[in-house]
């Protein structure tokens, strides 16, 4: 081991929580965040309705945004007086020795993060650049995924479903009209997609281009290191929706162009008219359900068949211990119960106050990905649940 953070773990990074605020969201308050710090940026920020896992991306909130929102922290050292270095920069100091020969040699970091997302409504129908238009204001693109843990929701909030894509044989004079009334009101851009309703233990694969309202549901979501997004949505919640929230990731020169705004939309993708077939994902088991569960475990594929990102939902029943073994890195948040992984106590905390450190988010490297991690469940009852997100992974359910 080459650092004093990596060396601690044997491998296994301890996260402190990274929360964000965004000041068009109400928090659905299911992520463990303390009532009086859901405003702890400030009012003027909004509130905060996410938690960033394993991420070195920097969140892109406008002119006030502090300088490390949104970026993970590694914590290591003596738990009184604990020493922390950004992820990011450890990525880059350790490089393959953190990540893996082809991790590193692909992408020179760590493309991938993951979130929770609770918003008490629905957003607004947006899209996240695809490639060619993030590029022109330097950023990535970002396709994303969803999933719908059931420890984290209670309760479905104002609007448990969301919109996805546009009605087949939507053109892009529909979507312009809506852009051309955006000062009136509701630019009802929804009337021209379909909402589906949100099922608790399932997720979505959301490509880059494609419109989406995300909705209520407090949502588990794997994605390409951006932060990048328009929205096409003008009145949500009965709340008007700013322009500038239309043009923030688009070139200048564009921002009153209406045919370039609308360009930004993959017209074939988002009027697919087998969305549902392609893009719904239902959990898949690793391996026999029965083999795993004489080993202790299950364990399911909730993220997969796209080449972007991956994720899995493992269980660890009362009583038990499993090791686990994976192709490549990955981070995890704990959803349920306690115990160890590796070196490293377990805990899902039921508050967490702004600033205080937990012991339920960890990033595990290549090395210790592929050698295995031993995880042990002390409970007679609980069983210790995690959300693991992973980068471009071969072993996922229908990777070719």
């Amino acid at each position: 081991m080459i650092h004093p953070a990596l060396d601690q773990g044997e491998g296994i990074l301890r996260l402190a929580p990274a929360w964000v605020p965004r000041v068009f969201c109400i928090p659905g308050k299911r992520i463990k965040m303390h009532p009086a710090d859901l405003y702890a940026f400030g009012a003027h920020r909004g509130g905060i309705d996410e938690r960033w896992f394993a991420s070195t991306t920097k969140a892109d909130n406008g002119p006030l945004t502090t300088p490390d929102e949104g970026l993970s922290w590694v914590i290591y050292g003596d738990e009184e007086r604990p020493r922390r270095e950004l992820l990011a920069d450890l990525v880059q100091q350790l490089g393959a020795d953190l990540l893996g020969e082809g991790m590193w040699n692909a992408h020179r970091g760590w493309p991938v993060y993951s979130k929770f997302f609770d918003n008490k409504g629905a957003l607004p129908h947006h899209i996240h650049q695809m490639e060619e238009h993030a590029a022109r204001v330097g950023m990535k693109s970002k396709p994303e995924a969803y999933y719908f843990p059931r420890q984290l929701n209670n309760y479905g909030a104002d609007f448990p479903y969301t919109f996805f894509g546009m009605a087949p044989g939507t053109t892009p004079a529909d979507i312009r009209r809506c852009l051309e009334i955006w000062d009136e009101g509701d630019n009802h851009i929804t009337d021209l997609s379909a909402a589906y309703r949100l099922e608790l233990g399932t997720g979505w694969y959301v490509p880059a281009g494609v419109l989406h309202a995300p909705g209520s549901l407090c949502t588990y979501e794997p994605q390409w290191a951006s932060d990048v997004f328009a929205f096409f949505q003008s009145l949500v919640n009965e709340a008007p929706m700013d322009w500038e929230l239309v043009v923030k990731n688009v070139p200048e020169e564009y921002k009153n162009d209406l045919d370039y705004i609308v360009s930004m939309v993959d017209l074939p993708a988002n009027t697919n008219p087998n969305f549902k077939r392609d893009h719904f994902r239902s959990p898949v088991p690793v391996r026999p359900l029965e083999e795993m569960q004489d080993a202790g475990y299950t364990e399911y594929w909730i993220t997969y068949r796209n080449p972007f990102f991956a994720a899995k939902e493992l269980t660890v029943l009362p009583g038990r211990s499993a090791k686990i073994r994976d192709a490549g890195p990955y981070g995890i948040i704990l959803l349920q119960g306690h115990g160890t992984m590796g070196v490293w106590p377990i805990e899902a905390p039921a508050l967490i106050r702004f600033g205080q450190l937990t012991h339920d988010e960890y990033f595990i490297s290549c090395t210790a990905a592929q050698a295995g991690v031993t995880i042990t469940n002390p409970s007679t009852s609980d069983p210790i649940v995690m959300l693991k997100h992973f980068g471009p992974n071969k072993e996922a359910a229908g990777a070719k």
